[in-house]
Parts: structure tokens; sequence; C-alpha cells
């Protein structure tokens, strides 16, 4: 199985020890997940202007999001009618990495419910669905 994490997921991953970070340590042992330029630096935006995480632990988390994820270059695919022109780049990094799953919590992702074999899904309801323990 093959996921991409929207950047907010992973931000909440790597800022909480809640669900998002227990689901991504499920991902990593069971499943391949990808990401891409665009996610890593919107999640490095995140990180250091909003939740201040010193630039050394975010450097760190990026470096460790490239050794353990496999990295799209997305090709650009157009996706119609998005509010957020850079939801159209997580959209292209998760078609472009033919990933099953988009897991996310921005409701403009959700409402589409699909992209191609791309299947938009909340964490807690992917948390539910695989029965992560």
């Amino acid at each position: 199985m093959r996921v991409v994490f929207d950047s907010n997921v992973l931000v909440a991953a790597f800022a909480t020890h809640g669900v998002c970070h227990e689901l991504f340590e499920y991902c990593l042992r069971n499943t391949t997940i990808c990401c891409s330029d665009f996610i890593a630096a919107e999640v490095e935006r995140i990180l250091v202007s909003k939740i201040k995480t010193p630039a050394p632990a975010v450097s760190e988390i990026i470096q460790y999001l490239r050794a353990q994820t496999e990295w799209i270059t997305p090709a650009h695919k157009s996706v119609e009618a998005l509010r957020d022109p850079d939801d159209r780049m997580i959209i292209a990094t998760a078609l472009s990495a033919e990933a099953d799953f988009l897991i996310t919590g921005d409701k403009d992702l959700l409402v589409l419910k699909r992209v191609k074999k791309t299947v938009m899904i909340l964490p807690r309801d992917f948390w539910v669905k695989f029965q992560v323990v």
C-alpha cells in the first residue's frame, strides 16, 4: 500500500504524540510513505513559523522524511475546482506516487473523496479502517 501524508498531518505527527504520530509510525512499518519537495517545504514552513520549532530540529525532521519515505517528483496533473492552489501539488504528489490513500484533514481535499485511484481519508478514519494499534 502506498500513502501520502498531507503536510498538516505530518506537522501533527512530528509536533505531538497523538493519532497522527502513531499513524505515521504505523505507516512507516506497514506501507510505503511517499513525499515530495513541495510537502517537505510546507512542513518546514509550518514547523518554523507556526509551531516555532528550532531550525536544527526542523532540519533533522526533513532529513528523516527524506531517509524514510519514497521521494516523488510530482508531474503537474490538473485537478479542477480546488480553492487552494497549493492543494494541487499535494494531489499531484499523490497521483504521481500512485498512492492508494492521501491522509489529510483538509476539507477541500476530503470533499473530493477520490481522485483516480487515490482515496482522500482522515487520519482517524485510516486509523479505524486498518485497526492501527
